[in-house]
């Protein structure tokens, strides 16, 4: 492949350091676990259970979403629970899978609280945090928040700066969320370098400003070649800025055939095949620069648990 794949990327927490190897390509679940092609709000029933057998069959994370509100218009209403509770709740009750958040809307919170939270779920995982945020794409939220839609670009800058600042120790920021100075101080502190923190497709900023501050970037599932291209501009981007090597991830929606061999046929941001035609196509994106990629079994014909097994049996073994 085309990075430089002997060079590691940056070591921030255990989560981040063991779901991103430059090179590779780990693989991860959307939460929830669960089949709800046919309503906009999934049961949650066996949620815990499906996350630990996620971990015992050697997935490297599970990815929540933030939806404060059910927009029926959207389609989806995402794992029902507050991320940040819920990765408490998962956090007592995993030991070893990355906890994903893909990705927490920035300006529909006040950044103090996003990063106290986001701490506190780090240390109590043992550093197992990953931190996607984005803008948000669900109109409809931001008057229910009295937040300004048309501004969440630059709302959404100001919170990233607002949460790297309070990270760190004997810092300042200055803007619209507040001022912080050196008389006072966030804590819990994250347990590496800081959180980490990865910016969810254009999130209203250039592709420089992501490729500069973001430790990672979570792109969208793309046709091969198209994909390529724009995973070689990341790169190229990067060093152009003086920036080390940093992650790409995406998600897939899939459905596994009873036929290993069966070919894809489209669903919903991904297709139906068989096993093996998905291993392969994994590798692809493995050589092209694609280091995880989470599942999401929403639309899975098969039962979830068999999924996750024949996942477990004849996929996972190829990107360990």
């Amino acid at each position: 492949m085309r990075d430089e794949i002997h060079t590691p990327f940056p070591q921030i927490n255990r989560g981040y350091d063991t779901t991103f190897q430059n090179g590779r390509l780990s693989i991860g679940l959307v939460v929830p676990i669960a089949q709800y092609g046919q309503s906009p709000v999934p049961d949650m029933a066996q949620h815990l259970e499906r996350v630990q057998l996620a971990e015992h069959c050697g997935f490297k994370a599970v990815w929540l979403r933030d939806v404060p509100f059910n927009v029926p218009s959207f389609g989806d209403a995402g794992q029902l629970f507050d991320p940040f509770v819920y990765l408490g709740y998962l956090a007592a009750q995993t030991s070893d899978i990355a906890l994903g958040v893909a990705s927490i809307v920035l300006p529909l919170r006040h950044p103090a609280h996003v990063a106290k939270a986001a701490a506190t779920a780090d240390v109590l995982s043992r550093g197992r945090l990953i931190l996607g945020v984005a803008s948000g794409d669900r109109p409809e939220e931001y008057p229910a928040m009295n937040k300004d839609f048309a501004g969440r670009g630059t709302a959404f800058r100001e919170s990233f700066d607002y949460i790297r600042a309070v990270g760190a120790s004997s810092t300042t920021v200055e803007n619209r969320f507040g001022t912080v100075d050196q008389s006072i101080d966030m804590l819990p502190k994250p347990t590496g370098a800081r959180l980490p923190l990865l910016v969810t497709g254009s999130s209203r900023q250039t592709p420089d400003w992501i490729a500069e501050h973001g430790d990672g970037w979570m792109t969208y599932p793309r046709a091969g070649v198209a994909q390529d291209v724009v995973l070689q501009d990341w790169r190229a981007r990067l060093a152009d800025l003086g920036q080390p090597a940093k992650p790409v991830l995406q998600p897939l929606y899939i459905d596994l055939s009873d036929d290993p061999d069966a070919l894809p046929s489209p669903i919903h941001l991904g297709f139906r095949c068989g096993h093996r035609t998905l291993t392969r196509y994994l590798q692809q994106l493995e050589n092209i620069g694609v280091n995880h990629v989470a599942l999401n079994l929403r639309f899975s014909s098969s039962p979830v648990q068999l999924t996750l097994e024949t996942l477990a049996k004849h996929v996972l073994p190829s990107f360990t």
